[in-house]
């Protein structure tokens, strides 16, 4: 486990997943606080928001991963 995080892909992917279970984790607080707090519309949107957030994310990981490769092949 070390050794992934030992590089600059592996940190990202670590923090990717760290942010993944702190928003869970914040929902599943506010759902056992207030469960009212969040309705339907506003859980949609947040997680929505969320999901596209992580979908950039993990797609810039994976072109900083495509650029390392290209530069090690040249």
């Amino acid at each position: 486990m070390r050794e992934r995080l030992e590089t600059d892909i592996g940190f990202y992917y670590a923090f990717g997943g760290f942010l993944i279970a702190i928003f869970v984790l914040g929902l599943a607080v506010v759902a056992v606080i207030d469960p009212a707090g969040v309705r339907t519309v506003e859980l949609i949107g947040l997680s929505g928001g969320f999901f596209m957030f992580i979908l950039v994310y993990f797609i810039s990981i994976s072109i900083q991963r495509l650029e390392d490769l290209e530069e090690g092949s040249r």
